[in-house]
């Protein structure tokens, strides 16, 4: 596992310790909406393309690190569903 993600896996811990059904399941269906989707596929292409400005580029950063926040805690949210739901 990449040093970052254990690193957040390691600090989100305590969090999904506190987890129950309905909030593990809340947590799995999280997705960005439409107009979020569409806004980062554009700042991805920017990117990609090295076509981004500084300040777009901090607003992508800033939707990586929340993205990868959010899928340490749905990756959680799926352990606790396997073990404790019978999902």
């Amino acid at each position: 596992m990449h040093l970052k993600f254990a690193t957040l896996e390691r600090m989100l811990d305590p969090l999904s310790r506190i987890f129950n059904e309905a909030t593990a399941r809340a947590l799995v269906a999280l997705k960005a909406d439409d107009q979020l989707a569409e806004e980062l596929d554009c700042l991805a292409a920017k990117q990609s393309a090295d076509s981004i400005t500084e300040k777009e580029r901090r607003r992508y950063d800033t939707y990586v690190h929340a993205g990868s926040f959010i899928s340490v805690l749905q990756a959680k949210a799926r352990l606790y569903l396997r073990e404790h739901a019978g999902v």
